[in-house]
């Protein structure tokens, strides 16, 4: 590959349809996309990607049923974990002020100046794009990102970044997130290297 991009947003969606597709509850999906979640840190890492941020729930996901936004606030939690003890520098980024927001991922909050040569990891955590934009652009700190994929077959940004993203590419995937495969991310990254960069020039 000529190009690996330096900063990839992650969407990764369809984790209730996988659930209803496999005879589980909506809440179970979850959990089963964790796993994922740390085999894609580890196969980006390993091809160069020096930059991650992970779509974990937003604000608008919090009207869900009460089991499932239980399962998503705790499997953000676990995500942390995992991804952290991987060897991840790990900064969370949402609205710390809400209900939503889990305790546990306070300590989380601030980004590392030198991550000693961690690859980063940013996970969204009850974000809210208005959210951002009127507090005086929260997620300042993360850089402009290359490429966003998205899993799930959805065509859309659903909110994720809108200023980091403005010159993002969008690669969709239309297998759902516990069905990630490292196939998946190395067409991606194939896909990504033959694009036409611009930024606008």
């Amino acid at each position: 590959m000529n190009r690996i991009p330096t900063h990839i947003g992650i969407i990764p969606d369809g984790n209730r349809r996988w659930a209803a597709g496999n005879g589980l509850d909506k809440q179970d999906g979850y959990r089963h996309g964790l796993a994922p979640g740390l085999r894609l840190f580890r196969a980006a890492a390993e091809r160069g990607v020096k930059e991650l941020t992970y779509y974990g729930f937003t604000v608008d996901n919090c009207k869900r049923p009460k089991a499932q936004v239980a399962a998503f606030t705790s499997a953000c939690c676990k995500a942390v974990e995992l991804i952290e003890s991987a060897g991840a520098a790990v900064c969370v980024v949402g609205n710390t002020r809400s209900a939503c927001f889990p305790r546990e991922l306070l300590a989380y909050t601030k980004r590392q100046d030198d991550t000693g040569g961690k690859v980063r990891v940013n996970i969204l955590v009850n974000y809210g794009w208005e959210w951002d934009i009127k507090n005086n652009w929260r997620s300042r700190e993360i850089p402009r990102i290359d490429m966003v994929i998205r899993w799930g077959g959805m065509c859309r940004l659903s909110g994720f970044l809108p200023i980091q993203t403005v010159y993002s590419d969008l690669y969709v995937i239309k297998e759902l997130w516990p069905d990630f495969s490292e196939k998946h991310l190395d067409e991606a990254l194939e896909w990504y290297s033959h694009q036409d960069i611009t930024l606008g020039g």
